[in-house]
Formats: C-alpha cells, structure tokens, sequence
C-alpha cells in the first residue's frame, strides 16, 4: 500500500501540501520528521512519530530521523502558552544521546537500500555565526510571513521572545539543509507543525531553483474523553522502563477508554488493514481481549519479549489467585518493585527476621494487615493467611530469613484478594 493511502485510512493524515502523493508514487523518496531532545527519554506521544517514519520505511522510502541538538536549545513555540524554561546543552546532549539508543530500537539504520539515516541539526550551526545565519537564514522569510502562522499567533497576546520567534527560521534552514544533502524532499510531523513545515517548503522554493519540497502532517491524538493521548494520573508514559515499567506500559493499554482502542491500533498497530478490521469484528463484544492483544503487541516491541512474558508474571501474581511459589521465585527487584507499588508494601529488616517474628506480629505490629492480634489470629486460624502462596499453619507460626525470595521480597496474603509485599533491607 502506498504511503499515503496507509496513513489515510489508519486516521493518520491530517493536512498534505498538493502533489505529496504524485511525488512519492513517483519513486523512492527521502523525507524526516525532527525530534528536539528536551526529555531524558521519547514519550508515547512521540512514539505516533515515529510510527509515521515506520510507515514510510516499510512502503519503500528512506527516513531521516533529525535529531535536534540545534533546536532543543531553542525551544519550539509550537502548542506551547508560555516560554519555554532553557535547559544547558549538557543536559541537551545527554537526552540526545539516550534518545538515539532508543531510535535505533524502532526504525532500521543498518540493512537495506533505503535504511534510515540519522543526522543531528546541531551540524548545520556549529560554524554559523549570527551575521551569517541573518544574511542567510533571517533574510528568506519577511517577519510578516512568520506572523502569519498559528503557533507565533497563539503568542502574540501573550509575549513570544525572539528566541522562540526565530525557531520556524531553524527549523526551516534544517529542510533546506537535508534537501541539499540527502535529496530528502519531505517533512512530517504532528498537526501543530504545519506552520514551521511550510515555512521549510517555502524556504526551498526560495533558495533552489525549481526546487519543490512538500509536507504531510497527522492529526493530534487525544482520548475519548478529550484530554491529551499519553498522559495518565501519573503523567507521561515514557519508552524508557526506568521511566515507566513495562507493566505500567502494559496497564496503560489495558486500562484505556474502549472507545479508543479502535483510533490506537490504527496508529500503532503493526498489523495490516486486513486483521486489525478482522480483529474489530471478532472482539467487538471482548473489549478487553481486544486491548490486550494490542497490549502485548506494543510491550514486546517498544521493550522486549521477555519484558512481556515478566509482565505476565506479574499479572497472574497480582490477579491469577491460583499463581504458585515458582513464579515469586522467578521476579528479580525490578518485577518485586512494580509489584510494591500496585499493592500495599511494607519494609523489614533482615536483622528482625534473624530471630524470627511471629506471624501476629507480623501482620500488626510490622504491617497493617490486621487490625488488632486477636484479628490477625482469626484470619490464620480461618486458614486464609499465606506467605509466599503457602498456607500459614497455626498461630504460632514464625517468620524468619527463609521466607526472603530471591528479589529480597516476600508476599503475605490475608484472603482470595488482599495481598502485601514486604521488602527486607539488608
């Protein structure tokens, strides 16, 4: 399927200048969407990019991942009410280089004829200086053009500093750079990038003799309820797993809104239009099944399979009542954490277990599983007490250094659904 004719129908395309589709029908093309690094890590969000690039590489054409070590330092006005805050260029370079690691995880750099090229735009400005980039860059575009657009409007009312005035100049100067040297006649991007991407098209029909540049953009993503995709209670949803676990990666697919779920296979999925409209159909009435089978597509991509199957196992400990010892034993620190924070946790020392605690003294004094010992004794002597999936037998039952698994946790629980983790400091 063309490139185009993917986008459209996965709800993708939002505004084209004329001639994109004439153009990459045409024959292999060169286009790139840019990434300024103000994060540690890529969000979510920018995961809908990098899914367009996707798109592009598999129907035939050569991405351009721009890495924005120049603009980064800027800051874009786009979507933004206010400036802004600068962060050093140590930080900048930092975020970079992390956010390259995980580029390289997605979009193929290394086989084929039309793999993925990386540049970084800080390479365009290293040896420009101010007269320069004003008698060459400032020069192409009138301060009313500038104005014209949405983003700088937006601002107007509020103030806008020249730094982030003169960011559409940047941006445009990178398009007219990458036409030169890669032949790349295409920039995607979000919806709010409109206005700096055609400053780039027009730039280049500036600067070039017949030279012809185009733009695609895809619609901004928002859920159901209206609020901005990515975002949950807790804030963004990060590529990075010491940003956001893959079980919370996972959950955040698994909890979403089932109306969105159709819009989020279309812009994420992998699968070609053919099953994910078989897949519609035959869960129309199992939303849940529905997003786990997207679920579980993502988390392996975006970590790994074996970060999926220890989501699994994490699941079927904190739902599957019949899970065993045998998984407990399998969770290294990282698992026994995610596990902590979706269940109350408790922290112990392995000094207080060298002697042994009681399990009443557990469940009281060191916890509050229970209310009071004379609870604590009827829940055991009930039989619905366990440790580590392991009935608790009679009520003067102690708990020493034995019952630490190898993450340097152990589980108590009181009942079918209530479950505790204790964390043991050595």
């Amino acid at each position: 399927m063309e490139f185009i004719q993917e986008l459209q129908w996965r709800g993708m395309l939002h505004d084209v200048t004329p001639g994109v589709a004439e153009h990459l029908a045409a024959g292999v093309r060169t286009g790139y969407i840019g990434f300024d690094p103000t994060a540690t890590s890529l969000t979510i969000g920018n995961y809908v990019q990098i899914m367009i690039l996707t798109h592009f590489q598999r129907a035939g054409h050569q991405p351009i991942v721009l890495m924005g070590g120049a603009t980064g330092r800027i800051g874009d006005p786009s979507g933004k009410d206010e400036e802004r805050t600068l962060k050093s260029y140590e930080e900048l370079d930092a975020n970079l280089e992390k956010q390259v690691l995980q580029m390289k995880k997605f979009i193929d750099f290394e086989e084929g004829a039309n793999k993925a090229i990386l540049v970084n735009n800080l390479d365009f400005y290293r040896k420009m200086n101010v007269l320069d980039f004003l008698r060459d860059v400032g020069k192409n575009l009138t301060v009313n053009y500038m104005l014209s657009k949405e983003a700088v409007k937006k601002r107007m009312d509020v103030g806008i500093s020249y730094t982030e005035f003169s960011y559409q100049l940047l941006q445009a100067y990178d398009f007219l750079c990458l036409y030169r040297d890669y032949g790349c006649t295409l920039q995607m991007g979000g919806s709010d990038q409109w206005g700096n991407i055609t400053s780039g098209t027009e730039f280049i029909r500036r600067n070039i003799e017949d030279g012809k540049a185009y733009a695609v953009t895809t619609p901004l993503l928002t859920r159901s309820d209206g609020k901005k995709f990515g975002k949950s209670e807790e804030g963004n949803i990060w590529l990075d797993p010491e940003l956001t676990s893959p079980y919370k990666f996972y959950q955040f697919w698994i909890n979403a809104d089932d109306a969105d779920i159709p819009t989020f296979f279309r812009y994420f999925s992998l699968r070609s239009q053919e099953e994910i409209l078989e897949l519609e159909q035959t869960f129309a009435d199992r939303p849940r099944d529905f997003k786990r089978i997207l679920a579980e597509e993502l988390t392996e991509r975006v970590h790994s399979k074996e970060a999926m199957q220890k989501v699994e196992n994490v699941s079927q400990i904190l739902f599957n009542p019949r899970a065993d010892v045998s998984l407990l034993q399998a969770l290294d620190p990282s698992d026994w954490k995610v596990i902590s924070e979706e269940i109350p946790s408790f922290t112990i020392s392995t000094s207080e277990l060298q002697n042994g605690i009681s399990m009443i003294d557990l469940m009281t004094d060191h916890s509050t599983i229970s209310n009071s010992k004379g609870e604590a004794r009827r829940s055991i002597q009930s039989n619905a007490v366990s440790v580590n999936k392991v009935k608790v037998q009679g009520i003067d039952h102690n708990i020493s250094q034995e019952a630490i698994l190898p993450g340097g946790y152990f589980m108590v629980e009181n009942g079918k659904k209530n479950k505790f983790v204790f964390c043991v400091e050595r």
